[in-house]
């Protein structure tokens, strides 16, 4: 079953919160098993505070020395293994890349964020000559403006598409995103009352989940031909 991973040398880049959106998008049609392997812990905080899709199984790592095994186990559990990495490069974040079927790399339209994807996209192009076989891996711009990009995030945004391949999607600074670490759950239980855009996130997150699943298909092709 297909293993991705979020990776980021750098916090606040949106790494967790994406890792929810996908995870939670995903176990709307399939079983999902989410790995929490940042020392921060904060999808097993999210994971407490409200019901899971009933598809959705989080789990915490045991470290560097768990990580390949509890890859492995969640594998034979679930159709999706999505693995939160902690904002640094180390052996965990090594290991658990070197397993991965796509590594995606959250990152905003700001210069630092860009030198940040570029090293981490560097890392896991390093894994994948260490073990032989390429490991795909794709930007992920979040955090971005829904309305207008500046000239500047214009400039950087293009720049960083045309160095590397990044995601059609981007997900967007909202609110009901932003809601999900103080609510807990999926955005489809977030509550319209207290929290606004509801529908235009889940429209976002939807064709982000999409876009995923079709570059993990087109990556099992390729294996295949």
């Amino acid at each position: 079953m297909p293993v991705i991973s979020f990776a980021s040398s750098k916090g606040g880049a949106g790494k967790t919160t994406s890792a929810i959106i996908l995870a939670t998008e995903l176990a709307e049609g399939a079983s999902v098993v989410l790995i929490d392997a940042d020392p921060a812990a904060r999808l097993v905080r999210w994971s407490g505070l409200a019901t899971l899709p009933a598809r959705l199984a989080v789990i915490r790592s045991g470290g560097e020395k768990m990580i390949q095994d509890e890859i492995a186990q969640a594998r034979t559990r679930a159709a999706f293994v999505v693995i939160d990495l902690e904002g640094s490069a180390s052996r965990l974040a090594s290991f658990a890349i070197a397993e991965s079927d796509l590594v995606i790399v959250p990152t905003g339209d700001e210069q630092q964020d860009a030198d940040e994807a570029i090293e981490t996209l560097a890392q896991v192009t390093r894994e994948g000559r260490a073990r032989r076989r390429p490991i795909p891996a794709v930007v992920l711009f979040a955090r971005t403006n829904a309305a207008v990009k500046s000239k500047l995030e214009k400039h950087i945004n293009g720049q960083l598409r045309a160095a590397t391949r990044a995601l059609a999607t981007e997900l967007h600074r909202r609110t009901a995103f932003s809601s999900l670490h103080n609510a807990g759950g999926g955005l489809r239980g977030l509550d319209p009352l207290e929290v606004s855009g509801i529908d235009k996130a889940i429209d976002n997150a939807q064709a982000f989940a999409a876009e995923v699943v079709d570059i993990l298909e087109e990556a099992r092709h390729a294996e295949v031909a």
